[in-house]
C-alpha cells in the first residue's frame, strides 16, 4: 500500500535586494503557485514603502499570503508564523496549487522547517527588574551579570545590546539553564511537510551593496519619510516596537525626532540594510551545512531565474 507523500513546499530565500521577488513572479507565470511571504516586516499593514512591499500589479499575478496581517502596534513572532504557514501550505495543496515561501526572515524559515525551541514566555516582573538595573548601572553591568551565569551566552553579545542581553538573562534566570541548552530543547517537532530550499545568493557582494543603496534611495524618492510620519499619526507607536525596529524605520524615526540629519539617516539606513544582508547570508551558510535539501543559485547569473524555475518544476512533481 502506497504511503501518501507529505505536502511539498519550496523555500525561496536570499538576502535583501537579491532578486527574489522577480524570480517568484516569473515562477508564478509558469506554475500554479501561491506565495507565502516569509518576511517579518511585510506582515505589518500600512508599512509599504520602507518594506518594499509588492505593488498591486505584482500581488495580482497570483494569491499572496501573510502580507498586511497585523497592525504596526502589534507583534508577530516566529512561532505564529510557523502555525500560520503550516495551515496555509495545507490549504494551498487542497486547492491543487503549489506553495512558494519567499522572503529573507531566516528565523521564520528555521522555525517552520526545524520546529521551535522550548522557550519561556516573557516575565513582566523580571524584565522590570532587569531594566531597573540597566537604568541605574548601565547595560554593560547587566551584561556582566549574564556572564556570571552563562559565560558562553554573554560572549556572543555586545555589552550594549540591550534587547538581546535582557532576553538572554531573562531566559537563564527563568529556566536555570544555559541559553544554548534552552535553545536545544524543542517545544514542537518539525511539521510533516517536504521542503526544498533554494537560496539566491549574489557572487559579488559589491553588486548587492550597490543594489541596496539604490533601493534605499528609491524608497526615499517614493515618500518613505511621509509614510513614517503618517504611521506615527495614525497609530500609537513607540520606537522600541517590533514594527519600528525594522531596518530603515528605526533610522527614519531618529531623523524625524531630530537625532540625525538627512544625510546621516540615509547613510545609517543603507549601512543597517547591508548588515541585515550580511546576517541573512550567515543564516544561509548554516542552512547549507545542515539542510540536505538546500541548493544555492548565484542571483547575479544571467540564467538565475531559469535555474529557480527548473528547480521548482522538478521538485513540485510527485514523482520527484
Amino acid at each position: 500500500m502506497d504511503v501518501p507523500h507529505p505536502p511539498r513546499a519550496l523555500f525561496l530565500m536570499g538576502p535583501t535586494a537579491s532578486g527574489k521577488t522577480a524570480a517568484a513572479l516569473a515562477l508564478a507565470r509558469v506554475m500554479p503557485v501561491e506565495i507565502i511571504s516569509v518576511d517579518s516586516a511585510l506582515v505589518f499593514r500600512d508599512m509599504n514603502i520602507g518594506t518594499a512591499k509588492p505593488e498591486p500589479e505584482e500581488l495580482a499575478v497570483c494569491p499572496h499570503h501573510l502580507i498586511d496581517v497585523v497592525s504596526p502596534e502589534e507583534a508577530y513572532s516566529a512561532a505564529r508564523f510557523a502555525v500560520d504557514a503550516q495551515r496555509i501550505i495545507h490549504e494551498v495543496h487542497a486547492r491543487g496549487r503549489f506553495p512558494l515561501l519567499i522572503g529573507g526572515t531566516m528565523l521564520y524559515f528555521k522555525a517552520l522547517r526545524d520546529g521551535l525551541s522550548d522557550m519561556p514566555s516573557a516575565d513582566a516582573g523580571l524584565r522590570e527588574e532587569i531594566e531597573q538595573q540597566a537604568a541605574s548601572e548601565g547595560w554593560p553591568a547587566v551584561h556582566a551579570r549574564l556572564a556570571t551565569l552563562d559565560a558562553d551566552a554573554a560572549a556572543r553579545l555586545h555589552s550594549t545590546d540591550a534587547q538581546r542581553i535582557q532576553r538572554a538573562l531573562e531566559i537563564v534566570l527563568l529556566t536555570g539553564r544555559p541559553l544554548a541548552e534552552s535553545y536545544a530543547r524543542k517545544a514542537a517537532e518539525p511539521p510533516d511537510l517536504d521542503f526544498k530550499a533554494v537560496a539566491m545568493t549574489p557572487s559579488d557582494r559589491a553588486v548587492l551593496h550597490q543594489r541596496i543603496a539604490q533601493r534605499f534611495d528609491r524608497m526615499l524618492e517614493q515618500g518613505f519619510e511621509d509614510e513614517v510620519r503618517s504611521l506615527r499619526q495614525r497609530y500609537r507607536l513607540e520606537s522600541d516596537m517590533t514594527s519600528m525596529r525594522c531596518v530603515g524605520y528605526r533610522q527614519m524615526w531618529d531623523y524625524i525626532d531630530g537625532r540625525d540629519d538627512f544625510a546621516g539617516m540615509r547613510e545609517k539606513g543603507i549601512a543597517a540594510t547591508r548588515q541585515l544582508a550580511k546576517r541573512q547570508i550567515t543564516w544561509q551558510r548554516q542552512f547549507r551545512d545542515k539542510w540536505p535539501e538546500y541548493v544555492e543559485v548565484d542571483s547575479l547569473a544571467a540564467d538565475a531565474v531559469a535555474q529557480v524555475i527548473a528547480l521548482a518544476e522538478g521538485f513540485s512533481s510527485p514523482a520527484a
